[in-house]
């Protein structure tokens, strides 16, 4: 394209520069849409996990109490029934945690 004078190259210049400056206005509006959504998936996949672990440790909570409590019973029951032989399981657990943290 042939320009007669410096203005009309000009004027055609500022035209290419505002085109193209827009073109990349609305690319980068773009990628921050794609960027947000992507962001926003991220979050939502994080704040489901954390419910999922929080319902998970609040099961193993609850199975953690049910266990104490069986285990809670049966050494009720064995020191009733029995309580030489507790007594002796006490003292070789004992002795046994003993060597362990010793060494």
């Amino acid at each position: 394209m042939a320009y007669p004078n410096n203005a009309q190259l000009q004027s055609d210049l500022e035209e290419r520069a505002a085109k193209t400056g827009q073109a990349i206005a609305d690319k980068a509006a773009d990628l921050a849409g794609k960027a947000s959504d992507q962001l926003d998936k991220a979050a939502d996949s994080a704040n489901a996990t954390l419910k999922s672990m929080s319902a998970t440790s609040r099961e193993a909570g609850e199975r953690v109490g049910q266990v104490a409590g069986n285990v809670k019973s049966a050494i009720d029951k064995s020191v009733s029934d029995q309580p030489m032989t507790t007594l002796a399981m006490a003292a070789a657990v004992g002795f046994i945690i003993g060597a362990i943290w010793k060494s």
